[in-house]
């Protein structure tokens, strides 16, 4: 019999409508104790995976490294996925400008606000796609000004064979501790490295525990202190940082987060159908956090997902 190629991926949350089981979110959950230890796994934690943007504070002690002076909410905004609002847009322009570039020197594809709100706000006003709006726009300009800090070449600092990314794959496999499985191109057009579900868990702890006033620590406080150059006004990754003082909360595209406690409990959540619309692996993260015995009464709320019926909520998405 040939091997089955789909993972073993297995229920994580369910959607209940009106008191029937509508449909099931499947995929695999990790989360490390305080020792770093593994005290929860739920599917293929140990099967290679793309981390997406939840591999962005990895990449981000990759520019300081390089020498890239950023702190405050611009390294936040080098290790976040902000939403394209305005003061995201000009935290950019002013990493850009303090490292001797212009916006042209981004390669992220260019984008428009994420927000309904600001992406309304946007069109009305005439204003078309910009790089600079792009969710990935700040990791591209901490990328720039690592490259200008050590003197590489910024023309190609996308490419796999750029001094910069054979740094970010060293980092990763450091911090991961293993190697990277894979590399492919992500959405923004940077390298993207394929660790495991575990790997990626054991990545933020390795942050978490390094010494304090270290690069790791420094993205880590950089994030926690200013969480909406993470990610935005009212997104997942703000709300959570905002409302667990010292929690680290990062979104990945297709279904990830990776969620570390300022106790060092650690959790990475793999949704196998890519949670399009973020109802599942917010509360699979947290439901894991709940089960190390991290206090996660203060985002309660966050462990159900309200399912609508017309006017009225008659149903929720829920762990299982």
């Amino acid at each position: 019999m040939s091997q089955n190629p789909i993972p073993e991926y297995v229920p994580l949350a369910e959607a209940v409508r009106s008191g029937m089981r509508e449909n099931v979110h499947y995929g695999a959950v990790v989360g490390l104790n305080a020792d770093g230890s593994i005290g929860y796994a739920r599917g293929p934690v140990h099967r290679p995976m793309f981390p997406r943007s939840s591999a962005k504070p990895f990449q981000a002690v990759a520019m300081l490294r390089a020498g890239a002076d950023l702190e405050g909410e611009s390294l936040a905004i080098a290790a976040g996925s902000h939403g394209g609002e305005e003061f995201h847009a000009a935290e950019v322009g002013r990493m850009l400008a303090k490292a001797g570039l212009a916006p042209d020197a981004l390669r992220c594809p260019a984008d428009v606000p994420g927000s309904a709100e600001a992406r309304t706000e946007h069109i009305r006003a005439g204003h078309g796609p910009d790089p600079v709006l792009m969710n990935c726009s700040g990791k591209h300009a901490g990328f720039l000004t690592a490259c200008v800090r050590s003197g590489w070449s910024t023309h190609d600092y996308l490419e796999n064979g750029h001094p910069l990314q054979v740094l970010v794959r060293e980092v990763i496999e450091e911090l991961c501790g293993e190697p990277v499985a894979h590399t492919a191109v992500d959405g923004c057009g940077a390298p993207q490295s394929a660790v495991t579900l575990a790997g990626l868990a054991r990545g933020l702890y390795s942050m978490r525990t390094a010494p304090a006033g270290g690069r790791e620590r420094a993205v880590l406080d950089a994030m926690t202190e200013h969480p909406e150059y993470v990610s935005g006004t009212g997104r997942i990754d703000t709300d959570l940082m905002r409302r667990m003082p010292g929690l680290v909360s990062k979104v990945g595209a297709d279904g990830v987060l990776v969620l570390g406690a300022p106790t060092g409990e650690t959790v990475a959540v793999e949704i196998s159908d890519g949670d399009a619309q973020l109802r599942a692996r917010t509360l699979v993260g947290l439901d894991a956090l709940r089960a190390l015995g991290v206090d996660v009464s203060a985002v309660a709320d966050r462990l159900r997902v309200a399912v609508p019926g017309g006017r009225e909520t008659v149903g929720e998405v829920r762990p299982l």
